[in-house]
């Protein structure tokens, strides 16, 4: 049987498991000490009108994630229709927390300011194991054109960027980056 747990002090020592055929949670009861079973079958809804970003790093963002926080930002006056809220916890199993709960998206996009950096999240201990946890879960995980979970590791503290959470919102992110390079390409 293969199992991921995370412990988050912050929301009462929940405890989320993945198990071979999806996610359950339990949280820890002070009082006896136990884990108890809060919920069974853990399903993120398709769609989302939340998102997490660190809006303050927008200017090193790569145009097509630019592009996705400029239509959420403009809500229903622009081409999305519909209003979004953001949600920031500023810690990433936090926001997955959220996620697992009442759907979203968690967005730490690839940026310019370090170039020697793919992205600030390492792969093996944070990329992976919270992907593994949203897809269970029936939602998605890419760095923006590949599946998170399709990477094949170069070392232990390797960074990647990370999209995860509500299967159409995370296809919709990619496909805007997927536009972006087959444009980029077409223009070479």
């Amino acid at each position: 049987m293969l199992a991921l747990t995370f412990n988050n002090e912050i929301f009462n020592k929940d405890t989320d498991r993945k198990y071979q055929h999806g996610v359950v949670m339990f949280s820890l009861d002070p009082k006896s000490g136990e884990y108890i079973l809060v919920e069974e079958n853990i399903a993120i809804s398709e769609d989302t009108q939340e998102y997490a970003i660190n809006a303050s790093n927008y200017r090193h963002w790569l145009a097509p994630m630019q592009q996705y926080i400029d239509e959420l930002v403009k809500g229903k006056s622009g081409t999305r229709g519909k209003d979004f809220n953001t949600r920031w916890v500023a810690a990433m199993v936090g926001d997955v927390h959220r996620i697992l709960c009442r759907g979203g998206i968690f967005i730490y996009p690839y940026d310019t300011k370090d170039a020697g950096k793919a992205g600030k999240l390492r792969l093996m201990y944070e990329a992976n194991p919270m992907s593994l946890l949203i897809e269970q879960a029936g939602g998605q995980s890419t760095d923006g054109t590949q599946r998170i979970m399709d990477y094949e590791p170069t070392n232990i503290h390797q960074r990647v960027p990370v999209v995860l959470g509500s299967r159409n919102e995370v296809q919709y992110v990619k496909s805007l980056h997927v536009k972006s390079l087959a444009e980029a390409n077409e223009n070479k």
